[in-house]
């Protein structure tokens, strides 16, 4: 299975990613949220560490508003003391209520996120990516446009076996017009990392540009959960326009 950096280097362009696994040692859960953007708009964010979560926000509110506002600034990971929910949308706030003890998490995806549907950014339809940890146990889910206009929802669940990790994506990975949706179930990921900062250095790596390649990268955020206490979670995030 191939390292973070290397699966992530074949992305040309993936929009927005989870992935949510294990490290190497027992005991923890790792999520991953990364952003990559080609508009002004979508360059013009960051991730913060606020309110009890990883929160979208903007770098320059005037270039944010020539995009759809309401799909580029969100929560992106929120932490409760049943689990943690990551989504690359509003719906982070669904699926966070949804988390209980012993709740099982495709379930509470699956109720989660009865109302949402993909993004309205026609002509693409950009997929709805959620995920969350409740206790031992992981979900991602992918909403995405079928062919008549419906929306085709999958749920999946996520082993969190050591060194392992499942990723889904906005996109398929070519930067390309139109873009192609991400397809078929979570792909396969190797986690290296024996901390937060690593695991997000290695992501950040992995998202950088081909030689002589426009760099998409906006930001990264890396979590080591605790499996007993979800609430104490290790964080790093990565802004590219924070770093010289």
């Amino acid at each position: 299975m191939d390292t973070t950096t290397t699966a992530l280097a074949t992305l040309e362009y993936p929009g927005r990613l989870i992935i949510i696994g294990a490290p190497r040692d027992s005991g923890e859960a790792v999520i991953v949220y990364a952003i990559t953007g080609r508009s002004p708009s979508s360059q013009a964010r960051k991730l913060v560490l606020r309110d009890g979560g990883i929160w979208v926000q903007p770098t320059d509110e005037a270039t944010l508003r020539q995009g759809n506002v309401d799909l580029l600034v969100y929560p992106a990971v929120l932490f409760g003391p049943a689990g943690v929910a990551v989504s690359n949308g509003k719906q982070t706030t669904d699926v966070i209520h949804r988390l209980a003890p012993g709740v099982d998490p495709v379930s509470a995806l699956s109720k989660a996120l009865a109302a949402w549907d993909f993004e309205p950014d026609a002509p693409i339809f950009t997929p709805r990516i959620s995920g969350c940890l409740a206790g031992a146990a992981a979900g991602l889910s992918v909403l995405r446009r079928g062919p008549s206009g419906e929306t085709l929802r999958s749920y999946y669940e996520v082993g969190l076996r050591p060194g392992e990790g499942r990723l889904v994506s906005t996109y398929e990975g070519p930067d390309a017009d139109p873009l192609p949706v991400f397809c078929g179930e979570p792909r396969g990921i190797g986690l290296a990392g024996a901390s937060a900062a690593e695991t997000a250095e290695s992501a950040y790596a992995g998202l950088g540009p081909a030689p002589a390649g426009k760099d998409l990268r906006v930001a990264v955020a890396c979590v080591f959960v605790p499996l007993s206490a979800p609430e104490k979670a290790d964080v790093r995030i990565i802004n590219r326009h924070e770093r010289t």
